[in-house]
């Protein structure tokens, strides 16, 4: 008869992007229980922005992710403009359209770098952020900031593309786009890597789907849907892309699906540039929005962002309540790690792309 133990994976230190615990159950090495706790990051950030007016909340909201913050707070700008009943010129949203799809990129590459670390490479880890330099620099082109960017603005960007900046991004693009297959074959052509991925962390697309799983990890197990292809949003109805799935709903497919994005993403931006229009790129927004509601929600690197906003008519919002893709992806782990062994946490969590910041708030 085996005796089995709780064993503590953490708090876990800040490359997961925040603190956090997991908790699971062996049987020698198997696990049989899980028990992912969160709470020791949290800011009280939606009780927070509503003392604060619509404006002020923007470099806020993104710092709710700083793997991914333009998504953020374009999101609140994007419930803000509901509320407001405005609408963005068409420039501004080819901009936001094409910066949106940057950000999923360097997101996905320092998400890549952390798998690559984890799961012992940091050749993996030197390739990524390589890379996601290339798509910084661009951002610090544009707005003058790395990672907490504070460009969209309610009715629009807070400034027009600068000189040349469509060339630049157009050789970034040929640079990086040659070299997806160099960051795979690091990872393909290793035999560590699939070891530890493929087969592991397994969850069918029934499952998935009642444990409210979004994103990536979502479409890894064969579930076809995006919100930017089933629910578009600025001019993503007007782009030609394909949503990236895979079957085997694995560590490895998760890997596969992630990657595919990027060259996805590479597209749409292209896209962007050759059909961006001239024009303004931002309207005069009132002090103070009607009353009502609104309901925004985006495809964010990592799954369905969402935010529900209330209006009372002054210049600070009564009620925003955000839905967070990783509060949930991570609330659905324990599916994950059942059955695995111990030594595959690491893989497990780390392809789920953890970032505390946004699931704590």
């Amino acid at each position: 008869m085996s005796e089995e133990m709780w064993i503590n994976m953490g708090p876990q230190h800040p490359m997961t992007h925040g603190l956090w615990n997991l908790r699971v159950r062996v049987d020698g090495e198997t696990m049989t229980a899980a028990e992912p706790i969160v709470g020791y990051l949290h800011r009280g950030w939606e009780k927070m922005v509503e003392n604060r007016t619509y404006p002020q909340i923007i470099p806020l909201a993104d710092r709710l992710c700083y793997g991914s913050s333009f998504t953020w707070s374009h999101l609140y700008c994007l419930a803000a403009e509901r509320v407001f009943n405005i609408e963005v010129p068409e420039r501004a949203q080819y901009i936001r359209t094409a910066c949106i799809e940057m950000q999923r990129i360097s997101s996905h590459l320092m998400w890549l770098a952390a798998v690559g670390t984890d799961l012992g490479s940091y050749t993996i880890l030197l390739y990524g952020m390589r890379e996601r330099e290339l798509f910084l620099d661009l951002m610090v082109e544009l707005c003058g900031a790395r990672m907490t960017y504070n460009y969209v603005r309610i009715g629009g960007v807070r400034n027009d593309t600068p000189p040349d900046f469509e060339r630049n991004v157009t050789r970034v693009l040929d640079t990086f786009e040659p070299r997806i297959r160099d960051l795979e074959a690091l990872c393909d052509e290793c035999e560590t890597f699939r070891m530890r991925t493929i087969d592991i962390g397994k969850i069918n697309a029934a499952d998935a789907m009642n444990l409210g799983l979004t994103g990536p990890s979502m479409r890894a197990s064969g579930i076809d849907l995006d919100l930017r292809r089933h629910d578009p949003y600025e001019i993503y109805d007007e782009l030609d892309f394909d949503v990236c799935t895979h079957t085997d709903g694995d560590c490895y497919a998760r890997y596969r699906v992630r990657m595919d994005e990027m060259r996805e993403s590479v597209k749409i931006i292209r896209q962007c540039l050759e059909k961006m229009p001239k024009g303004p790129t931002r309207v005069k927004v009132p002090r103070c929005p009607p009353k009502g509601t609104a309901v925004a929600r985006v495809e964010d690197p990592r799954g369905e962002s969402l935010m529900y906003m209330v209006s009372d008519g002054t210049d600070k919002p009564y009620r925003l309540k955000v839905r967070s893709p990783n509060y949930v992806n991570l609330s659905a782990s324990p599916a994950m790690l059942l059955g695995n062994k111990i030594s595959d946490v690491p893989a497990i969590m780390g392809v789920l792309d953890m970032c505390i910041g946004e699931t704590d708030r």
